[in-house]
């Protein structure tokens, strides 16, 4: 028996993605195909018929037009929505604002494939003195500065996200209310890492598409009964 839908949809392309730079927490925007795909991933979900009860997602522009979007366009912008820092996509450290490819000739192909998508491997850490630390950004100043951090790997952005998972998402679901979650790449492969119980070996080749709805099916023990790609 199903008990409650959880929807994750990974932000739509945004203007770094299109220029293969490495993003972050740095705030950017979404790109004109990211914007297609937000409002496509909304008619998909009005299509398949998913009404929600309640919306989340980062403080990061590209996952809250992506929500807003989908929202819209699949009739649903009216219902409760929270922004949490920790749906934020993984903090890159010192990587952020370069282009991949640059990083791939400069410290390797294989580093920087580690970096990107292994569990436990920090990137280089961007220190708080740097104009560029979130330690700058208001809206992250009602937060203990030690807690901003500055670079993450999978493996921490994961036991960021778990907390608000447990103390919010999972007791909304537990109640029979279906819940639709508007984030990033790795903030969704961490989400997703411990709803499957996917190994540390295996999360390296999870795939997040952008606009995409994943949808997860839950019984009453938060046991996944069924996932879907909506497309």
């Amino acid at each position: 028996m199903i008990l409650a839908k959880l929807v994750l949809i990974r932000h739509g392309q945004s203007e770094w993605n299109l220029s293969n730079q490495f993003t972050g927490w740095v705030d950017v925007d979404l790109s004109e195909e990211g914007v297609k795909q937000a409002i496509n991933a909304g008619k998909l979900i009005k299509k398949a018929g998913i009404e929600f009860d309640y919306a989340f997602t980062s403080v990061l522009t590209r996952a809250i037009k992506t929500l807003h979007y989908a929202l819209e366009y699949s009739d649903q912008l009216w219902i409760p929505e929270e922004k949490t820092w920790r749906l934020n996509e993984r903090h890159y450290g010192a990587l952020q604002g370069h282009n991949k490819a640059k990083a791939a000739e400069k410290y390797g192909e294989d580093q920087v494939h580690i970096w990107r998508r292994s569990y436990d491997v920090l990137p280089p850490l961007l220190d708080a003195s740097d104009e560029g630390s979130a330690v700058h950004d208001r809206r992250y100043a009602n937060l203990d500065p030690h807690i901003v951090p500055g670079g993450e790997n999978l493996k921490v952005t994961l036991e960021r996200v778990m907390p608000y998972w447990e103390d919010k998402i999972a007791p909304l679901l537990l109640d029979g209310k279906n819940v639709v979650i508007a984030a990033h790449g790795n903030s969704l492969r961490a989400l997703s890492k411990y709803i499957e119980n996917i190994s540390d070996e295996d999360i390296m080749n999870l795939e997040m598409a952008t606009g995409e709805p994943v949808v997860y099916d839950f019984d009453d023990k938060l046991n996944v009964t069924n996932k879907t790609k909506l497309d």
